[in-house]
């Protein structure tokens, strides 16, 4: 291979994700030519930017690039060459060093790619930090420092894009942000929290005031700990979350889990890292018990107030030591210690994001000068004030450092506050018409954080630019563009029963945006109820399966506020707010929701929405038994579908019909309207309910005794719903399996599945699509205890391991 890059290599492997699941849904002739169709791809990218393969195996590809910037610019091709086809591949990058041999390459380097790759999931590409230093217009996501198998020293890692994938398949998982700057002081601190935890402490809460540094000790203490959590230390930051009733569904979705959590968790060794808990205090009772519930969980929380839970240790984050201070301040201005300095630290309380906020200004200003000048706004702001002398501190500095900014940066650092969690590049352009120099100009001042593909401020200096921004005359107008940005990114996921059709629904960017999505839901429901409405029916998919009840505490709240809205919208609007109720359980009132959108739709002369309103009530009345009622109003409403050729409502009411009609007895009738609604629904990309199909054809087949069969519907459920983050259709389908499983004599297999079904509390709602006891007393008992895994875990192995 004489072709072969020689002295510092980019290497890429790539690795196809499922596999053996991909050969069962495909079939062997199918599989066979998706894997051929996936190899002539992955090729013309590699040839296309000047790569050159070593070796291929199986499904998987070792490619050679002289230049990182050409290995992640293959990787990109090949991903987005792949999306349409059934294939999904895993691809890791890294760069360094390996000795040429006459068939490729071999070290360490070498070794550590591969590892890099298998820690990875479909679509998604991880670099190492080797890599990720030579690609300086990459936009890539920090992943933290991970233990990969026969790799000594931790790897950091980094993902290429914002999307959203599980934790890392590494020995330890962690998502500890890696913070930009060194960690100066504070040894002793560390070295205390380690210890409390290590000694048994089951939750640790770090307080203080904003800016004392809670969150960068707790972090440092948090990495030292990686290699001594079995099951990873990973961090949920809540700096942007208001409601408590949000915070434990914000773990869960860090953690990957779609179940409960605490069943989720179980016995893990798991260390939590909860920042800024202090705004929603009002979960620590949850949280307490969360940690009661999992034996090997310990809790590592930040907050300006304690959490006062039962077994909660406190840790107060005190001003740093004068040494320690001189020495953070000098380590971020690049500065020798000098009197002036330690005179600067002392009047700035040795708080360290005061401290760095005036050494960002020391390439402006020499110490001696900011002293000076910053000194009479401190004395300024200790004149009486009634409130703790750091946080008096820090306010005074923060105030002076925006004083420093020029007219456009002012305008700017104000406008950006509108963002909860932070924003991209393009949002930040259109909602608050930033440009490139100037926002580098807020970083640069430490007074924005810039990380992966976002921007974003600390907690403490956005609750100043709020003040800022509310202080100006453009609030009004930016929060409403920011509302409307929002309602487009929601719109533009394809989540709602109207966008069936349009294109796939995109779960990552809607769970990538939740914080901004409900900023701007709350603005909307004080300033512009049809905004609000919009945004609501946008998202109507995503809350069914991941939270009915905050979609209908939304909906509900915005519905009592719509005097005077279009009626048109306020029809699909009661329709969602039906469908939420519906699935939470409610249906009573699901039913008054869906006759009240019948009536407005009517009203406004809208055919297909009051179609859609009467096929609603079908549903109704046959979960409350009526089936004649629910025939009628089925055929009405396919009636209406047909006519006006709407497909979505066609897809529902035909599958529903066929349903009525298969239990009816008319076997054969039935499940051909079963078949031509799901044709219709792979036509148009509509996972989802595909999903529900699939699940009602795996309960048949196994009630008949045709395991098999029985089997490849559920199989096709948990892939499904896997897809689309449905952790109810997921829950069904490893029901399914289960009982597929004993069915066919695989008594292990179906103890394990079910042991997850078990562990699942039902939740709101109709939960349980089946008779859970009787199907539970299909389940073989088998000898010692069977491990419950987490419905993610669970869903995994039923995939891989199928006929097993």
């Amino acid at each position: 291979m004489s072709d072969l890059p020689t002295g510092t290599v980019t290497f890429v492997f790539t690795d196809v994700e499922g596999s053996t699941r991909l050969l069962e849904e495909l079939g062997a002739k199918r599989y066979a030519e998706a894997l051929a169709e996936h190899r002539r791809l992955v090729r013309e990218a590699v040839a296309c930017h000047g790569g050159v393969e070593i070796d291929t195996q199986g499904d998987a590809f070792f490619v050679a690039f002289a230049e990182a910037a050409d290995a992640v610019a293959a990787s990109l091709a090949v991903q987005e060459a792949l999306a349409p086809t059934p294939v999904r591949v895993r691809i890791g990058i890294h760069t360094g060093e390996a000795r040429r041999t006459d068939e490729g390459y071999v070290g360490m380097d070498v070794h550590k790619g591969a590892r890099i790759a298998a820690a990875g999931h479909g679509g998604q590409i991880v670099l190492s930090h080797a890599a990720r230093e030579r690609l300086a217009e990459v936009s890539a996501r920090d992943l933290g420092e991970h233990r990969l198998k026969d790799v000594t020293e931790p790897v950091w890692l980094f993902q290429v894009g914002s999307d959203t994938f599980p934790p890392l398949k590494t020995i330890s998982n962690t998502n500890l942000p890696r913070p930009a700057s060194s960690f100066v002081g504070r040894e002793r601190e560390a070295d205390d929290v380690t210890a409390l935890i290590g000694a048994g402490a089951r939750l640790v809460t770090l307080t203080g005031p904003g800016g004392s540094g809670k969150t960068r000790l707790a972090i440092e203490a948090a990495a030292r700990l990686v290699g001594t959590f079995a099951h990873g230390v990973f961090w949920v930051g809540l700096a942007t979350i208001r409601d408590p009733q949000l915070v434990v569904s914000t773990v869960a979705q860090t953690l990957g889990a779609k179940d409960v959590l605490a069943a989720h968790i179980g016995e893990k060794e798991l260390l939590l890292l909860l920042d800024n808990l202090e705004q929603v205090v009002g979960a620590a009772p949850e949280l307490a018990a969360l940690v009661e519930a999992c034996p090997n969980l310990r809790v590592l929380a930040t907050s300006r107030e304690l959490l006062r839970v039962r077994g909660e240790v406190e840790y107060a984050v005190l001003p740093l030591a004068d040494s320690d201070a001189v020495a953070l301040f000098c380590a971020r201005a690049r500065l020798e210690p000098t009197a002036a300095i330690g005179e600067l630290c002392r009047r700035l309380d040795n708080m360290p994001l005061a401290l760095e906020l005036a050494a960002a200004r020391t390439s402006a200003l020499s110490p001696e000068q900011i002293l000076e000048r910053l000194a009479r706004r401190l004395d300024l702001f200790k004149g009486g004030r009634d409130a703790d002398p750091r946080q008096q501190t820090l306010r005074a500095t923060i105030e002076w450092s925006h004083d420093l900014l020029s007219a456009d940066e002012q305008r700017l650092f104000a406008r950006l506050a509108v963002f909860a969690g932070g924003c991209t590049l393009e949002s930040a352009e259109t909602v608050c018409g930033a440009d490139v120099d100037t926002l580098q100009a807020l970083v640069e001042k430490s007074l924005v954080r810039h990380s992966g593909e976002r921007f974003w401020m600390l907690e403490t200096i956005r609750e100043f630019a709020l003040e800022r921004l509310a202080a100006s005359d453009e609030a009004d107008e930016i929060r409403r563009r920011h509302g409307l940005h929002f309602v487009e990114i929601a719109e533009a996921a394809n989540l709602s029963i109207d966008a069936v059709g349009r294109g796939q629904p995109t779960y990552a960017r809607v769970l990538a945006e939740q914080d901004n999505l409900r900023a701007a839901i709350e603005w909307a429901t004080e300033a512009d109820v049809e905004c609000g409405l919009r945004l609501g029916i946008a998202l109507e998919n995503f809350w069914i399966t991941n939270d009915p009840t905050e979609g209908l505490r939304r909906l509900e709240t915005l519905l009592e506020r719509a005097d005077g809205v279009d009626r048109a919208l306020l029809a699909r609007a009661y329709r969602d707010y039906g469908g939420c109720l519906d699935v939470a359980g409610d249906t009573e009132r699901a039913k008054r929701a869906y006759t009240r959108s019948g009536e407005l739709a009517r009203e406004a002369g809208d055919d297909v929405a009051e179609a859609n309103a009467i096929f609603r009530l079908g549903v109704v009345a046959q979960v409350q038994g009526d089936l004649a009622e629910a025939r009628r109003l089925y055929e009405a409403s396919l009636a209406t579908f047909e006519r006006l050729g709407d497909v979505s409502g066609q897809i529902q009411a035909l599958g529903n019909l066929g349903w009525l009609t298969f239990e009816a007895g008319d076997r054969e009738p039935g499940l051909a309207m079963i078949e031509r609604a799901r044709a219709m629904a792979r036509d148009v990309g509509w996972v989802w309910w595909l999903a529900m199909e699939a699940g009602g054809l795996a309960q048949v087949a196994i009630d008949e005794g045709r395991f098999d069969d029985g089997e490849q519907h559920a199989l096709d459920v948990v892939r499904l719903a896997k897809e689309t983050q449905d952790r109810k259709q997921l829950l069904f389908g490893l029901a399914m399996l289960a009982c597929a499983a004993a069915g066919r004599g695989a008594s292990e297999r179906a103890a394990r599945l079910w042991a997850t079904v078990e562990a699942e509390e039902p939740g709101p709602g109709r939960f349980w699509a089946f008779d859970r006891e009787a199907y539970a007393a299909r389940i073989p008992a088998v000898d010692g205890p069977v491990e419950v895994m987490p419905l993610d875990e669970a869903a995994d192995y039923a995939l891989e391991a199928a006929h097993a």
